[in-house]
C-alpha cells in the first residue's frame, strides 16, 4: 500500500515515494531519459504549435530509417568515457501522432534504443496516441514490443468542442480506444483534456470529468488553453470569431477539477497532472527534476552534458542530414550554473512536492537561501509559499499565481 504524506495546509496529498528519492542525484545526473519525436498527424489541430506535418504520411518510413541512425550516433555521443552505454530510465515516444506508425516501425525504433542505451529493466515507456487511429491489433502488437504506457489526447467528452480544436476522433473513439487498451494488457493510461475552451461552460467542463473518471485511467493531464502565434485559434482570436474562457472561469474550471479528482484517489502531483497512486509519469518527472534528456527526431530538444540543444524541424532536411552521417542539432546553448539552479528551482516548484532543499544544496554546493537571498521575501509575505520540513513548495493560493514565484527566480 502506498504511503501517504498529507499536506494540511494546501490539502495535496503526496505520496512518501514522491517524496524520498530511490537514488542519490549524484546518480540521476548520470542518466538521460530518452524523447522520441514523430512529427506526422492526419489534420493539424487549430490550437497546435507543435512541430507536426500533416500530408506527409508517405515519409513515415524514410524518417523510421533516420531516426533509427539517429538513435546509434546519439548512443555514441552520450556514451561515458569509458565506452559504458549512457542509462536511460524512461523512454517516450511522442508527436505528431505517433500511432499513425506501424507495429513494425514501432518495434525497430525501440530495439534501436536497446541497442544503442542501457534501459533499465523496469523502464517506462510511453508512447502518445490519438482515439481515431487505434485498433486492437496495433494496440496488442505495440504491447508486445515493449511500450508499457499510453497517452491518448482527447481533450474533450463534448462533440462540437473538439469540431472547434479541429480534433478528428468523437467522444465515442476514446471510450473504445481505452476499451482496446484495456484488452491489450496496458495498466497505465493517461488522458490529456483541455479547459478555458471557446463556448466551453463549467457544465461541459463537469461533463468531461464525469465520463473521464468513468474509465478509471491512471493519470489525467488537464491543460488550460494557451492561444499560441501562428495558429488558427491565433487569427479567430484576433478577429473576434472565437472566445477563450476568461481568467475567471479557468479557475473555477481548475479548482472544480482539483476537488472532483482529489476524491476519486487522484494525487495533483504537478500543475497539470494528477494520478493514482504509483502512477505519476517518471518521464515527466525528469523534466520537472531538471534531470538530463535526449530528443531525437525533428526538432527534438535535448537538456545533457551540461548544454541544451535542438535538432532541424523540417523532416526532409532532417533526413537529410542523419543520411550524411551528421547530429542533425541546428541550436546549442550552454547552460550555466545560475542558469541551471534557477531552472531546477521553478521546475521543481510546479510539482505538488516542491523543491527538495538539501538536493538542491548537494547538487550545487551551496544552499538555496545563499543562492535565491531576498528575491523571494515579497512573495512568501504574499502566502504564495510555504515550508514544511526540507521542503519549499508553492500553497494553494501560489500554486494559481505561481509565474509570481517563478519569475523572482530567473536569473539576473
Amino acid at each position: 500500500m502506498t504511503s501517504i504524506v498529507k499536506d494540511t495546509h494546501t490539502h495535496t496529498q503526496i505520496p512518501q515515494s514522491l517524496l524520498q528519492a530511490t537514488e542519490p542525484i549524484q546518480d540521476l545526473l548520470e542518466t538521460a531519459s530518452l524523447y522520441l519525436h514523430i512529427p506526422f498527424c492526419h489534420t493539424r489541430c487549430h490550437y497546435c504549435d507543435f512541430n507536426t506535418f500533416a500530408g506527409r504520411l508517405p515519409l513515415r518510413e524514410p524518417y523510421v530509417r533516420a531516426l533509427l541512425h539517429e538513435i546509434e550516433m546519439a548512443g555514441v555521443m552520450a556514451r561515458h568515457e569509458d565506452g559504458r552505454l549512457r542509462r536511460a530510465r524512461t523512454m517516450f515516444m511522442g508527436g505528431g501522432t505517433p500511432s499513425l506508425l506501424n507495429v513494425d516501425q514501432i518495434t525497430r525504433i525501440l530495439n534501436a534504443c536497446f541497442q544503442s542505451f542501457a534501459i533499465d529493466a523496469d523502464a517506462e515507456i510511453t508512447m502518445e496516441a490519438n482515439p481515431g487511429t487505434l485498433d486492437q491489433e496495433q494496440l496488442l502488437g505495440i504491447r508486445k514490443a515493449g511500450i508499457n504506457r499510453l497517452s491518448m489526447g482527447a481533450q474533450s467528452f463534448d462533440e462540437e468542442l473538439l469540431k472547434t480544436l479541429g480534433r478528428i476522433h468523437s467522444p465515442q473513439e476514446i471510450v473504445q480506444a481505452v476499451e482496446y487498451a484495456r484488452a491489450a494488457g496496458f495498466t497505465s493510461i493517461n488522458i490529456d483534456f483541455m479547459f478555458g475552451l471557446p463556448n466551453q461552460t463549467m457544465q461541459h467542463w463537469q461533463e468531461t470529468l464525469k465520463r473521464a473518471l468513468e474509465l478509471r485511467p491512471e493519470h489525467l493531464s488537464l491543460y488550460s488553453l494557451i492561444v499560441e502565434e501562428g495558429t488558427p485559434f491565433q487569427d479567430w482570436v484576433n478577429d473576434g470569431s472565437i472566445v477563450p474562457g476568461d481568467e475567471d472561469l479557468c479557475a473555477d474550471m481548475y479548482e472544480y477539477a482539483d476537488e472532483l479528482l482529489r476524491q476519486a484517489g487522484y494525487i495533483n502531483y504537478e500543475i497539470s497532472n494528477w494520478a493514482l497512486p504509483g502512477h505519476h509519469s517518471r518521464h515527466n518527472l525528469t523534466y520537472w527534476q531538471n534531470l538530463p534528456y535526449i530528443g531525437m527526431g525533428t526538432g527534438a530538444a535535448s537538456s545533457f552534458a551540461g548544454r541544451r540543444f535542438s535538432n532541424e524541424r523540417e523532416p526532409l532536411d532532417y533526413i537529410k542530414l542523419v543520411k550524411a552521417n551528421q547530429l542533425p542539432e541546428v541550436e546549442s546553448e550552454d547552460v550555466g550554473l545560475a542558469q541551471a539552479m534557477s531552472e531546477t528551482a521553478f521546475l521543481g516548484l510546479r510539482t505538488a512536492m516542491g523543491l527538495h532543499l538539501p538536493t538542491f544544496a548537494t547538487r550545487f554546493g551551496q544552499p538555496f537561501s545563499q543562492f535565491v537571498g531576498d528575491h523571494l521575501q515579497d512573495v512568501e509575505a504574499a502566502g504564495l509559499l510555504e515550508y514544511e520540513d526540507d521542503w519549499l513548495r508553492l500553497s494553494t493560493r501560489g500554486r494559481l499565481l505561481g509565474n509570481e514565484v517563478f519569475l523572482r527566480l530567473l536569473p539576473d
